[in-house]
């Protein structure tokens, strides 16, 4: 036997859990999973669960975004037991915010939603939308940082600002293997209390160890293009479709 791997604490699957995230060859102490798999399970759903009940920092959040002039909304949902319980309230804008928002000719406008981790939000948001408001050929309403909110919510802000079209950045339902996952989803026309999923484009695993938020912005900009163009999202705009289109052009020598 080689040398190398005659200590006893060698893990010969060790290569394998290099290439993934995911919880594979955890390998067995007699019946049980060995001590420090169980300790990293414990580690893991603690994340995940501090990434759902965490609260979005509004505060910081804004001012990294000061020089945008961000506005703040909140869903029907009261709190964070409500909105977990009620995911029909966090679709619904309050009163006091609708009336936040100023109308206006927008073609887009970027949601800030916390989701189901505001870690997610807190850490990637601010800079993908930042990202995605220097495209010079759309006009942007100022972005919206939404609180206890579920995608929908993107609709009623999208028809309260008069945008054609909303990106809604949200914090994903946190695993055992990212709780830190932002998900983007684009809608053209979007229709309060009427617009399907089907109808949307969605963008996932957004953060540095999955999609790359310069990688992100790239996608997110094609289908935005191709929205415009084509006048609707969803099952009939494919993100391939949008890419290819806006790929550079390969010249022949």
């Amino acid at each position: 036997m080689n040398d190398s791997h005659s200590d006893a604490s060698y893990d010969p699957w060790a290569f394998l859990r290099r290439a993934t995230s995911a919880r594979i060859a955890l390998g067995r102490t007699g019946d049980a999973l060995p001590t420090t798999r169980v300790l990293e399970f414990a580690r893991a759903h603690a994340r995940a669960r501090d990434a759902v009940h965490t609260a979005l920092d509004v505060q910081s959040l804004s001012a990294a975004l000061a020089d945008l002039a961000p506005t703040l909304v909140e869903s029907c949902a009261a709190n964070r037991t409500i909105y977990l319980q009620r995911p029909d309230l966090g679709c619904r804008l309050t009163e006091e915010s609708r009336a936040a928002l100023k109308h206006g000719a927008y073609d887009a406008v970027i949601v800030l939603a916390d989701g189901l981790s505001a870690t997610a939000v807190q850490l990637h948001g601010g800079a993908l939308c930042r990202d995605l408001q220097n495209r010079p050929d759309w006009r942007f309403a100022p972005p919206v940082i939404a609180r206890q909110a579920r995608v929908a919510l993107g609709d009623e802000i999208a028809a309260a600002t008069g945008a054609d079209l909303v990106i809604v950045l949200i914090g994903e339902r946190p695993g055992l293997s990212a709780s830190d996952s932002l998900g983007a989803y684009i809608t053209f026309a979007p229709k309060p209390g009427a617009t399907a999923n089907a109808e949307r484009n969605c963008i996932s695993n957004i953060r540095p160890a999955g999609l790359a938020l310069p990688e992100a912005a790239r996608r997110i900009s094609a289908i935005m293009a191709l929205a415009r163009s084509l006048g609707r999202t969803g099952t009939e705009l494919k993100e391939d479709a949008a890419l290819a289109l806006t790929a550079p052009h390969k010249t022949k020598a």
